[in-house]
């Protein structure tokens, strides 16, 4: 049963990290929304992600794994379920936030329970587990495209419906209980940062998230703005993107063990290579290309940079893996803003607003040198 609402929790997640990049082609028809404010939404749904990632921790070890994951999981229904009923930028803003602040609460939490159930092979567990994110995150753009016509608000409806079914499964789950002591101590974090083991490792995941959410945010407008029809262009999300970092993590899953500093170099300098020429193509057939391959050269960063800082951090491991993952999500606060406030033009603004994604790569190939 943990298992079972382990894989819900990250596959609903998996669906809200493509919900912005498939909402925001409609939501910008329907409220007349510049490329200025799609920024700040998506800055605002960052900042959630944040306040959620701070929070879960000491959420979860007073009041337990249950308490959590249904306060996170209902925060995101009640997100889904109020954004079809915006007014206007401002209320979207709000919702965005609440989306992200139970976001940010599941993602550490449904791994937290995955680390519950007992087995002689945990690596295959865990692996097995994250490739659920990825089809959430098929799941999306896909049913958008071909199920619901682009309709955002349908889509969100029914969203909020599968996640509220999640929230009822892990309402009638039994979880451990709370160990009743915070790990994750705000105070430790300035000393922790201070280490190169904990700055290096947090510095690539602000430069990573940056590039991996971006995409998932700004894809779909890119490629419409190119002439692609927004039909296809959900679909390149979906079986471009989604589908190369479930199949890049099913690749590294198997394969012979890598050094983690080789594999997050050579995956550099593929993103930063892939996500360059993605924006290059007007021809869907060879934007679909590059951005399954970017979606490959992402898969392995996040899990292999967290495994650097549990290697380095063998005690204070929580409060080590909580402040790189929350440096993680402050490089999407960061970079919505510059995206959007860029992208003046559709065609070419948000084109060469997008080089952040490239740059992004190329940085962390240096962070990844100093590692």
């Amino acid at each position: 049963m943990l298992i079972v609402a382990a894989v819900m929790a990250i596959f609903v997640y998996g669906m809200i990290a493509a919900m912005l990049g498939s909402i925001l082609p409609d939501l910008s028809k329907r409220f007349s929304l510049t490329p200025a404010q799609n920024g700040t939404i998506a800055m605002t749904q960052a900042i959630g992600l944040v306040i959620g990632s701070l929070l879960q921790g000491p959420l979860i070890d007073l009041q337990g794994k249950k308490v959590g994951m249904v306060l996170g999981l209902g925060l995101i229904a009640l997100a889904l379920f109020l954004l079809p009923r915006s007014k206007g930028f401002s209320s979207i803003r709000l919702y965005m936030l609440i989306l992200g602040v139970g976001g940010g609460i599941i993602v550490a939490g449904a791994n937290a329970l995955v680390n519950d159930v007992k087995t002689d092979n945990p690596t295959a567990l865990f692996n097995g587990f994250n490739t659920f994110f990825g089809l959430g995150g098929i799941a999306t753009p896909f049913i958008a495209a071909n199920l619901l016509g682009g309709n955002s608000f349908r889509l969100c409806n029914l969203t909020a419906a599968l996640t509220v079914a999640t929230l009822a499964l892990h309402s009638a789950t039994d979880m451990p209980l709370p160990t009743g002591v915070v790990q994750f101590q705000f105070s430790d974090v300035p000393a922790l940062l201070a280490n190169p083991g904990l700055f290096l490792p947090a510095m690539l995941l602000f430069l990573y998230v940056a590039a991996e959410v971006g995409v998932w945010n700004w894809l779909v407008k890119h490629l419409i703005a190119q002439g692609i029809p927004e039909k296809k262009a959900l679909n390149i999300l979906s079986f471009g993107f989604a589908l190369g970092l479930l199949a890049g993590r099913l690749v590294v899953a198997v394969v012979p063990p890598i050094p983690a500093t080789t594999l997050l170099m050579v995956s550099s300098i593929m993103i930063a290579v892939t996500t360059y020429l993605m924006l290059q193509f007007k021809d869907a057939n060879l934007a679909w290309a590059m951005v399954f391959l970017a979606g490959v050269a992402m898969a392995p960063v996040f899990p292999t940079a967290l495994s650097l800082v549990g290697a380095k951090f063998p005690t204070g491991t929580a409060t080590a893996i909580g402040a790189a993952v929350t440096c993680g999500w402050l490089g999407l606060v960061a970079s919505s803003p510059i995206i959007g406030g860029v992208a003046g033009g559709e065609a070419t603004g948000l084109k060469k607003a997008l080089l952040l994604l490239p740059a992004a790569g190329a940085l962390m190939f240096f962070v990844t040198l100093a590692l």
